[in-house]
This record gives C-alpha cells, structure tokens and sequence, in this order.
C-alpha cells in the first residue's frame, strides 16, 4: 500500500479508497494524496470536499481511479 500511495503522491493521481471512519462507518471516497507520514497520510477528500487525515490502519481498500478518455484529455 505504502508504495501505491507514495505512487499517487508523486503523480497527483486520485485514488478510491474504502475506509473506516472514526465512528466505525464504512465509506468508500476519492482521495489525492498530499502528504505521507508513518501512520497516516493527508488527502484531499472529494467527498467532503477539504484535505483531511486518515489513519493507514483503518483504508479497507484503496486503489486507482480509472480515468475515462475525456478526464484524459483535460
């Protein structure tokens, strides 16, 4: 995972993410890495719309965003 996130950070590239919040709900988000430390990384959340903090502990999942051929082009 370090490697995809330090990957992402390099490339400015939007990841999805699966991840527990901090009231044990589920949420799946798009996130751009902005940052990287030992036990957390800061992203921008598209969802909420502002970089926020999470715990590497608590990403479910997380993978590529799959740009469709017009994102590509922009």
């Amino acid at each position: 995972m370090n490697h995809m996130l330090q990957k992402s950070l390099s490339n400015r590239c939007k990841l999805e993410m699966v991840y527990i919040d901090s009231k044990n709900n589920m949420t799946q988000r798009t996130v751009r890495i902005v940052k990287i430390y030992d036990d957390r990384m800061l992203g921008f959340c598209y969802l909420k719309k502002k970089v926020r903090s999470f715990k590497k502990e608590n990403i479910l999942a997380i993978y590529p965003v799959q740009q469709n051929h017009f994102e590509m082009e922009a």
